[in-house]
């Protein structure tokens, strides 16, 4: 399958954050997509930009997401508890949420990103195709610029 041009509403989305966080989301995006080529993805902005993987586009049959932060990446897999974790990434104390957490485009070098997420493919009996379509889920009015290094507190 080809590659998947990122919808021109996620790249707006993410013009939000310093230029290295929204490229290294976009870099992570293209991993998820290489792995599973056929996944649909549905974009939310909401306090955050959240773009979820799945195979039928149903939240239930998610198999991961990408969220970005101010500093970071993440990339969360929604039964991420019951995933092998033997490269000891996965942050999360919850009952079933759990994520790894990127600061850099070099974190994404590390050979076992892509494990986890076969692991949670195979953890939804991913379908031999899915739709691969981007749908815009949600987007609420305008969201504040979302910077890093910068703090206006006590003006």
């Amino acid at each position: 399958m080809a590659r998947r041009p990122p919808d021109p509403q996620l790249l707006g989305f993410l013009e939000v954050y310093d230029r290295p966080i929204s490229d290294l989301a976009l870099a992570l995006r293209e991993v998820v997509l290489e792995e599973a080529p056929h996944a649909s993805e549905s974009i939310y902005q909401v306090y955050t930009v959240a773009i979820w993987f799945g195979f039928s586009g149903k939240m239930k049959d998610m198999f991961c997401y990408i969220a970005a932060n101010a500093k970071h990446v993440n990339l969360g897999f929604p039964r991420g508890a019951a995933l092998p974790d033997p490269n000891r990434v996965l942050e999360g104390e919850g009952k079933a949420m759990r994520h790894i957490k990127f600061a850099s485009a070099r974190d994404l070098e590390r050979p076992f990103v892509r494990r986890y997420i076969q692991a949670a493919i195979e953890q939804v009996g991913a379908p031999a195709d899915g739709t691969g379509k981007s749908l815009v889920k949600s987007a609420h009015g305008s969201v504040r610029k979302v910077r890093a290094s910068t703090s206006r507190r006590g003006r």
